[in-house]
């Protein structure tokens, strides 16, 4: 899958957002980012919503992808 990203300040963003949700679950940071890029939340939920995304804190954009993250059993 080719991620369609628009911007530094995504790319950034993306890094930012995966290292955060690694740490959190005490995992490497490349196992999260295939897990998100094989599932299309990467690219269909993190850069598609980058928009409002980006405007939110760290706790919340994190626990939010864990969340999804469970719910589609990536867990």
């Amino acid at each position: 899958m080719i991620l369609h990203i628009h911007s530094e300040k995504e790319l950034e963003f993306i890094l930012f957002y995966v290292e955060f949700v690694a740490k959190s679950l005490n995992q490497e940071p490349d196992m999260i980012y295939q897990k998100l890029k094989e599932s299309g939340l990467l690219q269909n939920y993190i850069i598609d919503n980058f928009d409002v995304l980006h405007t939110l804190g760290k706790d919340y954009l994190v626990d939010d992808i864990i969340q999804i993250m469970k719910e589609r059993n990536l867990l």
